[in-house]
Protein backbone atom coordinates (compact mmCIF):
# COMPACT_ATOMS: atom_id res chain seq x y z
CA UNK A 1 0.00 0.00 0.00
CA UNK A 2 2.90 2.44 1.01
CA UNK A 3 6.31 2.52 -1.50
CA UNK A 4 9.47 1.92 0.14
CA UNK A 5 11.44 5.00 0.32
CA UNK A 6 14.31 5.23 -1.52
CA UNK A 7 17.63 4.29 0.33
CA UNK A 8 15.39 1.88 2.45
CA UNK A 9 16.12 -1.92 2.68
CA UNK A 10 13.02 -3.09 1.05
CA UNK A 11 12.86 -6.05 3.06
CA UNK A 12 12.62 -4.07 6.34
CA UNK A 13 8.98 -4.23 6.37
CA UNK A 14 6.12 -6.01 8.51
CA UNK A 15 2.65 -8.24 6.99
CA UNK A 16 -0.37 -7.28 9.07
CA UNK A 17 -3.01 -10.34 7.74
CA UNK A 18 -6.83 -9.74 8.44
CA UNK A 19 -8.65 -13.16 9.12
CA UNK A 20 -11.84 -13.04 6.65
CA UNK A 21 -13.58 -16.48 6.81
CA UNK A 22 -13.50 -19.85 7.50
CA UNK A 23 -12.22 -21.79 10.30
CA UNK A 24 -8.71 -21.30 11.60
CA UNK A 25 -6.80 -21.03 15.10
CA UNK A 26 -3.62 -19.34 16.56
CA UNK A 27 -1.40 -21.60 18.44
CA UNK A 28 1.06 -19.85 21.04
CA UNK A 29 3.02 -21.09 24.12
CA UNK A 30 0.70 -24.07 24.59
CA UNK A 31 -2.09 -22.13 24.07
CA UNK A 32 -4.51 -22.31 20.91
CA UNK A 33 -7.46 -19.63 20.31
CA UNK A 34 -9.85 -19.72 17.82
CA UNK A 35 -10.00 -16.93 15.19
CA UNK A 36 -12.82 -14.79 14.33
CA UNK A 37 -13.18 -12.83 11.29
CA UNK A 38 -11.63 -9.67 11.79
CA UNK A 39 -9.24 -10.68 14.18
CA UNK A 40 -5.22 -9.40 12.74
CA UNK A 41 -1.85 -11.60 12.37
CA UNK A 42 1.23 -9.41 12.74
CA UNK A 43 4.44 -10.71 11.25
CA UNK A 44 7.72 -10.41 9.86
CA UNK A 45 6.63 -12.73 6.75
CA UNK A 46 3.40 -12.86 4.83
CA UNK A 47 2.35 -15.79 6.39
CA UNK A 48 1.97 -17.02 10.53
CA UNK A 49 3.70 -20.48 10.90
CA UNK A 50 1.34 -21.03 14.06
CA UNK A 51 -2.21 -20.41 12.26
CA UNK A 52 -3.67 -23.68 11.28
CA UNK A 53 -6.95 -23.13 9.34
CA UNK A 54 -9.09 -25.49 6.72
CA UNK A 55 -9.48 -24.70 2.56
CA UNK A 56 -11.86 -22.56 3.80
CA UNK A 57 -10.00 -20.20 5.70
CA UNK A 58 -8.57 -17.18 3.86
CA UNK A 59 -6.08 -14.29 5.42
CA UNK A 60 -5.26 -11.43 3.56
CA UNK A 61 -1.70 -9.93 4.51
CA UNK A 62 -1.11 -6.20 3.98
CA UNK A 63 3.04 -5.21 3.74
CA UNK A 64 3.92 -2.02 5.31
CA UNK A 65 7.35 -0.69 5.84
CA UNK A 66 8.73 -0.35 8.91
CA UNK A 67 9.85 3.42 7.86
CA UNK A 68 6.19 4.48 8.47
CA UNK A 69 5.46 3.01 11.64
CA UNK A 70 7.04 5.46 13.71
CA UNK A 71 9.79 3.20 15.19
CA UNK A 72 8.56 -0.23 14.87
CA UNK A 73 11.68 -2.57 13.18
CA UNK A 74 11.31 -5.39 11.76
CA UNK A 75 13.45 -7.67 14.34
CA UNK A 76 11.11 -6.90 17.14
CA UNK A 77 8.21 -8.24 15.69
CA UNK A 78 10.67 -10.92 14.29
CA UNK A 79 11.73 -11.75 18.00
CA UNK A 80 8.42 -11.68 18.88
CA UNK A 81 7.34 -14.41 16.76
CA UNK A 82 3.98 -13.00 15.36
CA UNK A 83 1.56 -11.12 17.09
CA UNK A 84 -2.24 -11.56 17.12
CA UNK A 85 -5.06 -8.98 18.08
CA UNK A 86 -8.76 -9.07 18.48
CA UNK A 87 -10.20 -7.52 15.85
CA UNK A 88 -13.19 -6.16 17.78
CA UNK A 89 -10.93 -4.68 20.77
CA UNK A 90 -9.48 -1.46 21.06
CA UNK A 91 -7.54 -0.33 18.34
CA UNK A 92 -7.31 -3.51 16.52
CA UNK A 93 -11.41 -3.13 15.87
CA UNK A 94 -9.90 0.27 13.89
CA UNK A 95 -7.33 -1.35 11.82
CA UNK A 96 -9.54 -4.46 11.01
CA UNK A 97 -12.52 -2.67 9.42
CA UNK A 98 -9.90 -0.76 7.45
CA UNK A 99 -7.95 -3.63 6.43
CA UNK A 100 -11.45 -5.66 5.96
CA UNK A 101 -12.73 -2.75 3.24
CA UNK A 102 -9.70 -2.82 1.43
CA UNK A 103 -9.65 -6.64 1.29
CA UNK A 104 -12.91 -6.49 -0.24
CA UNK A 105 -12.36 -4.36 -3.11
CA UNK A 106 -10.19 -5.79 -5.99
CA UNK A 107 -7.04 -5.02 -6.53
CA UNK A 108 -7.19 -2.34 -8.99
CA UNK A 109 -9.52 -0.21 -6.91
CA UNK A 110 -7.71 -1.23 -3.97
CA UNK A 111 -4.58 0.15 -5.32
CA UNK A 112 -6.05 4.28 -5.73
CA UNK A 113 -8.06 3.30 -2.48
CA UNK A 114 -5.20 2.13 -0.85
CA UNK A 115 -3.26 5.41 -1.25
CA UNK A 116 -5.82 7.22 0.57
CA UNK A 117 -6.13 5.56 3.21
CA UNK A 118 -2.37 3.55 3.76
CA UNK A 119 -1.14 6.26 6.19
CA UNK A 120 -4.48 5.68 8.73
CA UNK A 121 -3.60 2.11 8.29
CA UNK A 122 0.03 2.69 8.78
CA UNK A 123 -0.61 5.10 12.23
CA UNK A 124 -2.93 2.22 13.63
CA UNK A 125 -0.96 -0.53 12.64
CA UNK A 126 2.62 1.18 14.58
CA UNK A 127 0.00 1.90 17.72
CA UNK A 128 -1.18 -1.58 17.79
CA UNK A 129 2.11 -3.50 17.42
CA UNK A 130 4.01 -1.64 20.10
CA UNK A 131 0.78 -1.96 22.30
CA UNK A 132 1.31 -5.66 21.55
CA UNK A 133 4.97 -5.52 21.48
CA UNK A 134 4.77 -3.78 25.43
CA UNK A 135 2.17 -7.16 26.66
CA UNK A 136 4.69 -9.45 25.36
CA UNK A 137 7.70 -7.75 27.53
CA UNK A 138 6.68 -4.54 29.90
CA UNK A 139 9.52 -4.71 32.11
CA UNK A 140 11.72 -3.70 28.40
CA UNK A 141 11.44 0.12 26.73
CA UNK A 142 8.36 -0.40 24.05
CA UNK A 143 9.25 1.19 20.68
CA UNK A 144 6.65 4.18 21.41
CA UNK A 145 8.98 5.06 24.70
CA UNK A 146 12.29 4.92 22.45
CA UNK A 147 10.77 7.16 19.99
CA UNK A 148 9.14 9.66 22.60
CA UNK A 149 12.52 10.04 24.01
CA UNK A 150 14.42 10.34 20.85
CA UNK A 151 11.57 13.27 20.02
CA UNK A 152 11.90 14.44 23.75
CA UNK A 153 15.91 14.87 22.38
CA UNK A 154 15.09 16.83 18.97
CA UNK A 155 12.28 19.70 21.00
CA UNK A 156 15.40 20.22 23.63
CA UNK A 157 18.17 21.00 20.63
CA UNK A 158 15.97 22.95 18.98
CA UNK A 159 13.81 25.05 21.56
CA UNK A 160 15.29 28.08 19.85
CA UNK A 161 13.66 27.59 16.52
CA UNK A 162 10.56 29.57 16.27
CA UNK A 163 9.39 27.43 13.70
CA UNK A 164 9.52 24.44 15.88
CA UNK A 165 5.65 23.18 15.87
CA UNK A 166 4.18 19.93 16.00
CA UNK A 167 4.28 19.45 11.85
CA UNK A 168 7.82 20.08 12.13
CA UNK A 169 8.63 17.59 14.92
CA UNK A 170 6.73 14.89 13.14
CA UNK A 171 8.17 15.21 9.93
CA UNK A 172 11.58 15.40 11.69
CA UNK A 173 10.65 11.48 12.66
CA UNK A 174 8.68 10.14 9.63
CA UNK A 175 5.33 10.12 11.80
CA UNK A 176 1.94 11.84 11.24
CA UNK A 177 1.22 14.49 13.01
CA UNK A 178 -1.70 12.68 14.54
CA UNK A 179 0.71 9.80 15.96
CA UNK A 180 2.47 12.89 17.91
CA UNK A 181 -0.26 13.90 19.42
CA UNK A 182 -0.86 10.39 20.53
CA UNK A 183 2.01 9.66 21.73
CA UNK A 184 2.42 13.04 24.12
CA UNK A 185 -1.17 12.34 25.38
CA UNK A 186 -0.09 8.95 26.50
CA UNK A 187 2.17 10.83 29.01
CA UNK A 188 -0.54 13.28 30.00
CA UNK A 189 0.57 16.64 27.92
CA UNK A 190 0.31 17.85 24.55
CA UNK A 191 3.09 18.58 22.46
CA UNK A 192 2.44 22.32 22.38
CA UNK A 193 2.51 22.40 26.32
CA UNK A 194 5.83 20.22 26.19
CA UNK A 195 7.56 23.00 23.53
CA UNK A 196 6.10 25.59 25.70
CA UNK A 197 7.21 24.45 29.42
CA UNK A 198 10.82 24.19 28.14
CA UNK A 199 11.01 27.01 26.70
CA UNK A 200 9.51 28.89 29.87
CA UNK A 201 11.99 27.07 31.82
CA UNK A 202 15.30 27.88 29.40
CA UNK A 203 13.86 31.59 29.91
CA UNK A 204 13.54 31.34 33.61
CA UNK A 205 17.09 29.82 33.96
CA UNK A 206 18.28 32.31 31.72
CA UNK A 207 16.77 35.28 33.54
CA UNK A 208 18.27 34.05 36.34
CA UNK A 209 21.88 34.26 35.50
CA UNK A 210 23.70 37.09 36.36
CA UNK A 211 25.48 36.95 33.14
CA UNK A 212 22.00 37.65 31.26
CA UNK A 213 20.63 40.19 33.52
CA UNK A 214 21.90 42.70 30.87
CA UNK A 215 19.39 40.76 28.26
CA UNK A 216 16.11 42.80 28.44
CA UNK A 217 13.14 40.08 28.82
CA UNK A 218 11.99 40.59 25.10
CA UNK A 219 15.34 39.66 23.95
CA UNK A 220 15.46 35.95 25.89
CA UNK A 221 12.43 35.04 24.89
CA UNK A 222 12.63 35.96 21.40
CA UNK A 223 16.05 34.11 21.84
CA UNK A 224 14.16 30.78 22.71
CA UNK A 225 11.56 30.41 20.19
CA UNK A 226 8.61 33.35 21.60
CA UNK A 227 7.49 35.44 18.62
CA UNK A 228 5.62 37.58 20.91
CA UNK A 229 6.91 39.13 24.19
CA UNK A 230 3.69 39.78 25.63
CA UNK A 231 2.72 36.34 24.91
CA UNK A 232 5.50 35.24 26.78
CA UNK A 233 5.38 37.53 29.46
CA UNK A 234 1.47 36.30 30.00
CA UNK A 235 2.18 32.27 30.18
CA UNK A 236 5.51 33.13 31.99
CA UNK A 237 3.21 34.87 35.08
CA UNK A 238 0.44 32.00 34.27
CA UNK A 239 3.31 29.16 34.95
CA UNK A 240 5.32 30.78 37.40
CA UNK A 241 2.93 32.62 39.49
CA UNK A 242 5.87 35.97 38.44
CA UNK A 243 6.30 38.05 35.43
CA UNK A 244 9.62 38.02 33.87
CA UNK A 245 11.10 40.93 34.81
CA UNK A 246 9.79 40.40 38.67
CA UNK A 247 11.49 37.50 38.16
CA UNK A 248 15.07 39.13 36.55
CA UNK A 249 14.96 41.46 39.31
CA UNK A 250 14.27 38.91 42.08
CA UNK A 251 17.53 36.66 41.26
CA UNK A 252 19.68 40.19 41.22
CA UNK A 253 18.62 40.35 44.91
CA UNK A 254 20.01 37.23 45.63
CA UNK A 255 22.75 37.95 44.07
CA UNK A 256 23.67 41.38 45.21
CA UNK A 257 22.46 41.70 48.77
CA UNK A 258 23.31 45.60 48.43
CA UNK A 259 20.23 46.42 45.43
CA UNK A 260 17.85 45.00 48.58
CA UNK A 261 19.83 48.03 51.12
CA UNK A 262 19.43 50.24 48.00
CA UNK A 263 15.65 49.88 47.66
CA UNK A 264 15.09 50.49 51.40
CA UNK A 265 13.88 47.09 52.70
CA UNK A 266 15.98 45.05 55.45
CA UNK A 267 18.92 42.71 54.75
Amino acid sequence: MLPQPPGVDPRDCIYVGVYRHGTASYHRSGIEVLLEPGDLLIAAKPHVANVLRDRSGEITFFRIPCFYLGGVTWAEVRRAGGLMARGGEGIGSLLSQFLLTLAAQPRAQRAVTGSHLARSVADLAALLVMDLLEQENPTHPTAAAELLARIRSHIEENLMDPSLSPESIARAHFISVRYLHKLFKQEGVTVGHWVRRRRLEACRRELGRSFHRRSSVAAVAQRWGFVSASHFSRVFRDTFGVSPSEWQAHAETLDNPSVVQASGHPN
